[in-house]
């Protein structure tokens, strides 16, 4: 079997959590390895690539044909260092433009969906300096800060990567489908994600993960409190990356958020020079000092849950239990709980098993 054909294969593997596919990816050697001797897999997923969906794979590998993507598994060269460092990295990527781009020192930056005029202005300026300064800016090519970041790296002529939740022949929102392009063509988009599939709630938080994985720090432009951007936040200090936020007036909620980070230790951003000085990054030499993170700096940290979460894990207990027993269990509506049970599996406190079911760990 050919390697692209073995990574489509292991894009669209079920019954498998990321952790295991990449210690059989790192045990195989390569994609094509693995599926020669697959005895490293779970049986469910042994089972599917025995008898995969051909017109659906036809179709993924047509796609990566005419697009002119690449497929990436964790045992290839070109997947980025500083994201697989991280427990929790996935065991494949989808990449529309450059591969360069990835092992690039990058800073992650997000922020409020519907900003200020003046926050969006300062996203745009700070990625502009930092693009200039040899930093790639990476982010999720949503609406707002996102947005704002992505056009600021390119305005300033540097790279500039976003992390989709949804699959490459998509564009989401579509009103970026001509942001997207430029993306593509002075950086990347990324996507753990196969073709084909659609965004979702819970894709958007899993996505967060990647954004300040790629990343040498995550700096928030501005936030509610609440806002996902916080989240993205929250991710990069369980990876052990820096957390910046930019201040905003004590009189508007749109800048909670963001003091909220700043009160929990985050560092304060007013211009790019206070970004380039908390990396310790040499402007416009593109060196790096320190911030390129170690595997034991990056090990998950088991932050106290709510008790919604609580509650769930005690449902759960350690038996196998199916969504539809938890529902019951707790009450929960099954769309919340399966976004509930993806963040407690990222955060290795669940793991799934056949039949769709999970059980909690030690």
């Amino acid at each position: 079997m050919d390697e692209l054909r073995a990574r489509a294969l292991l894009g669209r593997a079920q019954g498998v959590g990321t952790a295991t596919l990449r210690a059989a990816l790192r045990q195989a050697g390569s994609a094509a390895q693995l599926l020669e001797h697959p005895g490293a897999l779970p049986e469910p997923t042994r089972a599917y690539l025995a008898a995969p969906p051909s017109a659906r794979i036809e179709a993924d590998l047509d796609w990566l044909r005419a697009s002119g993507a690449r497929l990436l598994d964790y045992s290839c060269a070109a997947y980025p260092r500083s994201l697989a460092l991280l427990p929790d990295a996935p065991a494949v990527l989808y990449v529309l433009g450059e591969l360069e781009a990835l092992g690039l020192p990058q800073i992650a930056m997000v922020g409020s969906r519907a900003p200020t005029a003046g926050a969006a202005a300062s996203a745009r300026e700070i990625a502009g300096e930092l693009a200039r300064s040899g930093l790639a800016v990476t982010s999720g090519l949503a609406r707002g800060i996102d947005a704002a970041s992505h056009q600021g790296a390119l305005e300033g002529g540097g790279i500039t990567l976003a992390v989709c939740a949804h699959g490459l022949d998509l564009t989401y929102p579509p009103e970026h489908a001509g942001l997207a392009v430029r993306i593509q063509r002075r950086g990347a988009l990324v996507s753990e994600l196969p073709p084909g599939s659609a965004p979702a709630g819970w894709r958007f938080h899993a996505r967060n993960r990647l954004i300040s994985g790629l990343s040498l720090a995550t700096l928030v432009v501005e936030a509610r409190r609440g806002s996902g951007s916080l989240a993205t936040a929250a991710w990069a200090r369980r990876q052990g990356r820096p957390v910046l936020a930019v201040p905003g007036s004590i009189r508007s909620s749109h800048a909670s958020g963001c003091h909220e980070l700043l009160r929990g230790g985050a560092v304060l951003i007013e211009g790019a020079p206070d970004v380039l000085r908390a990396l310790e990054f040499a402007d416009g030499k593109q060196q790096l000092s320190g911030f390129v993170p170690k595997p034991t700096d990056v090990a998950p940290v088991s932050a106290p849950l709510d008790k919604a979460y609580e509650m769930l894990l005690d449902a759960l207990g350690f038996e196998p239990a199916s969504i539809n027993t938890l529902v019951e269990r707790t009450g929960l509506q099954s769309g919340p709980l399966s976004s509930m049970l993806l963040i407690l599996e990222l955060e290795g406190r669940v793991a799934p098993h056949p039949g769709g079911c999970y059980c909690r760990l030690s």
